[in-house]
Parts: structure tokens; sequence; C-alpha cells
């Protein structure tokens, strides 16, 4: 159960006294949905969960692939990589990592209930050539299986097998196990307790293979929705970091001497979906099958006014549903339909739509100002000739109806993250719903010519022309307003001036085996 915590709750759970510098105390808007990285396709838990579990590579401070759990691979064949492991590793638990453990993680997370085997999309199998060389086997020629890899963590096979824990959970369908509450992995820090909801403390992992350059021994991780407690919470030095500062309070914590603040645009797109199934959840016909409805829903939003009020101006405005660093993204595709609310009604009455009934299903915990954006979103709406309902909660609870089609309209973000490139958002999101594609279709829509244009890109190893069917179907995702592009989200972290090595990459993930206190 999500609780909101007040300052003096805060207090009392012991951050009043202020810690030494090895102890990182983050302070974040939102909880981690699971410690199962498996359980839900959501980059920010998976973000927190890279400090716990490792792949087999990683991104650099340049979000670059390196080598990881794997220190070298090659191609044997069109459809086989074999990947060299690294030699020494051993688990939180003292157990060495072999082979045997990344092929019980790759069986695990690409099993068909795995919420997240649409991240490993061409995977086909894998064999164990010794305890330190894995193959991988692969549908056919694929290039971005390295992008893939970077946040498919690795499990101990044995420490799965001893605690049930073969087959993955789901936070979508609310399925739980040992997996979900307790971790074991390669990372820099292992988990010592987790309260859902309430903290999180991980303690450093001294045995980490590599090279670390924290002086971290311990992070506090602690959810502080309310973002009034949390700014109070960095005045006071009762946390001195956090990911999720709101853009109203950065002037005053800008002028705070003893913190500093970042600030940027991260990758994320902040999207409108529509749900395009017979019937909206009131029981009528579901008018957003015309194309003419989601133009005037387009054209009733005033970008301009949720740029500079909504988002305080720390916005870009988007009229592609990828940022310009991702691969794929073309100036031409990023062009913003006016706003023009009598074209609205206009539309809407040629529908056969007027006062068109819906609702718009949004979470308060999991993007920036999402709360204000969207009553802004239903204001406009409305004064275009809409008659929107705001349903309005925690992911916890607004992620089974998005994912379960029983939302008329819902906002998602999206980064393209671990791939971070604009074939994740497009088999992800675009793709015709199966077994290993559109896993985030939450709307239940297909286009069998974009699907074709998918699959084109997912085996074309010429870069150029991998990229140029992408941006093709992308398009055609923008012609039909299959989903409605916002903006992308401002980031901006808050931290006390004591901290350093701290790089604010675009993909908005803290990387705190990086992270040290000057003494």
């Amino acid at each position: 159960m999500l609780r909101k915590l007040t300052l003096a709750a805060i207090v009392a759970a012991g951050f009043s006294t202020p810690g030494l510098a090895e102890t990182l105390k983050w302070g974040s808007s939102r909880d981690i949905y699971s410690l199962d990285p498996y359980s839900y396709g959501d980059s920010y838990t998976l973000s927190f969960l890279n400090h716990v579990y490792e792949g087999l590579v990683r991104y650099d401070a340049n979000l670059e692939i390196e080598p990881a759990l794997a220190t070298s691979w090659e191609t044997v064949s069109d459809t086989v990589w074999r990947f060299h492991l690294r030699e020494g590793v051993k688990f939180h638990n003292g157990a060495d990592f072999t082979a045997d453990d990344v092929i019980a993680s790759l069986t695990r997370v690409s099993d068909p209930v795995s919420p997240l085997r649409g991240n490993l999309p061409a995977y086909k199998g894998a064999k164990k050539v010794d305890d330190h060389t894995v193959d991988i086997e692969l549908v056919g020629p694929y290039p971005l299986l390295l992008n893939d890899l970077t946040n498919i963590h690795v499990f101990d096979l044995t420490w799965l097998t001893d605690n049930k824990s073969l087959k993955p959970t789901d936070v979508g369908a609310k399925v739980e196990g040992y997996a979900t509450y307790n971790a074991n992995g390669t990372g820099a820090f292992k988990v010592e307790s987790r309260v859902p909801d309430s903290k999180t403390v991980l303690v450093k992992n001294p045995g980490w293979w590599d090279a670390s350059k924290s002086n971290i021994d311990r992070i506090e991780f602690t959810p502080i929705t309310s973002a009034a407690t949390r700014v109070a919470a960095l005045l006071s030095g009762e946390i001195n970091f956090t990911e999720n500062a709101p853009s109203q309070d950065l002037p005053r914590l800008v002028a705070q001497p003893d913190l500093k603040v970042m600030e940027r645009t991260d990758l994320r797109t902040i999207m409108v979906g529509f749900n395009r199934k017979p019937k909206l959840a009131n029981g009528a016909d579901n008018k957003f099958n015309d194309l003419r409805v989601r133009q005037a829903f387009a054209h009733a939003l005033d970008s301009e006014l949720v740029q500079k009020r909504i988002m305080r101006g720390k916005s870009r405005t988007a009229g592609a549903i990828i940022a310009p660093e991702i691969p794929g993204y073309v100036e031409a595709l990023d062009s913003v339909l006016p706003f023009d609310p009598d074209l609205s009604k206009k539309l809407l009455a040629e529908a056969g739509a007027s006062d068109l009934p819906f609702t718009l299903v949004c979470t308060n915990d999991a993007y920036v100002n999402e709360e204000e954006l969207c009553q802004g979103l239903v204001n406009m709406l409305t004064r275009a000739g809409f008659k929107p309902q705001l349903d309005i909660a925690p992911a916890a609870a607004q992620t089974p109806k998005r994912a379960g089609g029983l939302a008329d309209v819902y906002l998602i973000g999206w980064a393209n993250e671990p791939m971070l490139d604009s074939y994740s958002i497009l088999l992800q999101m675009i793709k015709t719903k199966t077994d290993k594609a559109g896993v985030f279709n939450w709307g239940g829509w297909t286009y069998p010519e974009i699907d074709k244009l998918i699959e084109q890109a997912s085996t074309e190893m010429d870069r150029t022309k991998r990229l140029e069917l992408q941006t093709k179907a992308l398009q055609m995702a923008k012609d039909d307003l299959i989903m409605l592009p916002l903006h992308q989200q401002p980031m901006a972290w808050v931290m006390s001036n004591k901290i350093d090595g701290i790089t604010q990459l675009a993909d908005n993930k803290p990387r705190h085996w990086l992270t040290h206190f000057a003494q």
C-alpha cells in the first residue's frame, strides 16, 4: 500500500541526524516497483537495480557500450554471438558467476510470461561452451543485441532454484515471488533491507569486480511523494540527493549555498495513448478509432502553454515520439499540430463525436509535473468539445488499468531504454502485440504495413538502411496519430555540494558507483 511520508515521518525514521559522508540519502519522488528487474519494463526501476544487478555489457559515461560481466564478444555466424565471461566474479552471497547463471537468466527473462521478454526480441536460445563462455543464438541476423543486453541482469542459478524463482514475477499481473523482495546480484551494492514505499537500503559490495571510484558505503533510498516534503528534506539536510526536484522550487534550491543543481531535458518523451478497442470504459462506441477524433484531441492542446506554464519553460515540446538524441529521429517528423480548439470542435462534429465523454488515466508519481499536466489537458480538452474525466492515482494502481486495456486515453513516457534506438519504441509500443512485441501496445492497435517495416529493420545489419526503415515507420505512426507526443520532460538533480563524480546523462540514470563525497 502506497503512503505519503510527511516530514515528521521522515524525521521519525531517522533522517534528522545528518549521515556520515559515505552515506548517500537518496530522496525519490516514487518507489521502485520490485527488486526483480524482470518484473516490469520500467526504466526507473531498472536504473535503480543497476546498482545491484549487472548485465553482460553496460553503457559508459558517453552512453557507449562497454564490457561488464562479459569481457569480449564476437559473432560466430549471422545468428550466433559468443560471449567471453569475466572470471573471478562473485554474487553477493559468495557464489561464483559462471555461464550457467547467464543461461538461466536468459531463459527466465525470455519466458512467455516475462514482462521484460520484449527487451530481448531476437533471442532464440543459449548454449554453454565452457564455464566462462556462452553462445547466444538469435532467430536471425539482428543488429541491436548488445543494446538489448545492457539491462538483461544476471541472476545466480542456484539462488533462483533454491528460492523457487526460476519463473519471472510480474508487477502488472500482481504475480510476486522471492525475487520481488530479495536480491542477489554481482553489482557495486548489496540490498541490506527493503520496506516497499518506505525505504530500501543498499550497502557497498566490498568484493565488486570493478574498481569503484565511489566512497559511498551506504545508500538509503526513500520515496517521498510530496514535492514540498522532498524539498524540505533537501533544505534541512535530511536527504542529500534527489534526481527529481520539482521545477517550481529550482530557483529556491539554486540559491542555497550548500546545494548544487544540475538540469537538462532527458530522453523520455511524454505521450498520449489512445485505446482502440470497440467500446470505451463507459460502454459507448470508441470514437478514438476515427482519425479525426485523434486530430481533434491534438488541436485542442496548447503546447506553448504547456511548455511555459505547466512545465515552467523546462521541457522541450515534441512533435516526434522520440527525442533528437535517439537514432532514427529526423527533424521533419518533429512538427506539432497547431492549437486550434475551433477546428477540434469541427472535427468532432464531422466524426459524430461532439461532447465526447471518456476517461483520461494518469499517474501522479511517474512523470514530471504529471498531475498538473493532466489537469491542464482536461481543461483544454473540455474547452475544445470533449468531456474528459480524470482518473489519477499512483502508478501501482494505474499500471494494471493501462496495461490491461482498461484506459480510454492515458499518459505514457518512453525513453527508448535500454536500447537507445528508435527500434525500441517501434517494437515495444507501435508493433502489433505478440509474444515478443507490442508489450506496451496498451491501445491494442495493429498496422500491418508498419509491422512489416519494423520486421525488415530487425534484420537489417546496415545501420543507415535500418534507420531509414525505422524513420519511415515513425512517419506512418505520426500520420495516423497512433500516439500523440507532448514533450521531452525536464530533469533536475539536486544534491549536497559535497557530492562529486556525478555526470547527468540524457538517460536520467544516477550511477552511484561513480559518485563520491569530497573529504
